[in-house]
């Protein structure tokens, strides 16, 4: 990618570990998912990555959720188009469930979490891990999920959260799981995986594949630090209340669209444009169906 390219710039709406009680503006009903997706689209967004909540906020893996969730964001855009990308990333939910709602949905992009590690928050001022897990993505579920959303027409997003995950994609290459145009988007933030910095962006970006579509997810405030880097280097962005919820400045978001908003005078301001629905749907391969 080169300056020049435009920038596709994404919006993780909602996560599933983020609530209320830490940022009001985050969505739990299919109606607030719709709210917020106008939200995005009309400040410049053009992907919505959605995990689904039930009514109470609670995440859900089921197909109902995410098709009352998609019905709805599909009913307040109309006409007006976006990219619509379903998460599956989980612990402890069979890779089978999480295809289902593929299957029932077909969105036109899936992401695809490229490796195993620890995940986890620390709080240095409690010295101690507010949560740790382990994400486990094993190859043969990496393969799964990939033969699904082959099937499927559905465009991976490969989501790469250190450097051995991006050189993970070789393999799958090679056997012809993975196809191009490749989607790449390099995850920095989580404790666990690679350390939130631009040189580290760059060594990631130097080891993806050539001629591959790449952006940059920031997990917290470093968010905007890693926005700028990846605009600098040629990259597209995701911003969004499932990574980040705060503005530059420290005020908290009162909504995606103020995230997005953001990001967009940040482009511009770096003398790049942001992608339209269509040119971002050329970039990554996934027409409108």
């Amino acid at each position: 990618m080169s300056l020049d390219d435009p920038v596709i710039i994404t919006c993780a709406i909602s996560g599933a570990l983020a609530n209320r009680e830490q940022c009001p503006a985050i969505p739990y009903t299919p109606q607030e998912y719709a709210a917020e997706a106008r939200r995005i689209v009309d400040e410049g967004g053009a992907m919505i990555h959605i995990h689904a909540r039930r009514p109470d906020g609670t995440p859900s893996y089921e197909v109902e959720d995410f098709a009352a969730i998609v019905g709805a964001i599909r009913a307040e855009l109309g006409d007006d188009d976006v990219i619509v990308n379903l998460s599956t990333g989980a612990v402890g939910v069979p890779v089978a469930k999480r295809i289902a709602y593929l299957r029932a949905l077909r969105p036109d992009v899936a992401a695809l979490n490229m490796g195993s590690m620890n995940y986890a928050k620390y709080s240095a001022a409690r010295k101690a891990f507010v949560f740790s897990a382990v994400f486990a993505n094993p190859f043969e579920e990496i393969v799964e999920l990939l033969e699904a959303m082959n099937e499927l027409t559905i465009r991976p997003e490969c989501e790469c959260f250190d450097i051995g995950h991006v050189g993970s994609l070789v393999p799958l290459l090679d056997m012809g799981a993975l196809a191009p145009p490749l989607h790449v988007d390099c995850v920095m933030g989580v404790t666990g995986g690679i350390p939130p910095t631009a040189r580290n962006l760059a060594a990631m970006v130097d080891n993806i594949p050539a001629g591959a579509h790449w952006g940059v997810v920031g997990v917290s405030r470093v968010q905007w630090t890693l926005v700028a880097a990846a605009l600098a280097l040629g990259g597209s962005i995701r911003v969004g209340l499932e990574d980040n919820l705060y503005l530059p400045d420290g005020t908290m978001a009162r909504s995606n669209g103020e995230l997005v908003a953001r990001a967009r005078r940040m482009t511009v301001d770096a003398g790049r444009r942001p992608a339209t629905v269509a040119e971002a749907r050329a970039m990554l391969g996934a027409p409108r169906r």
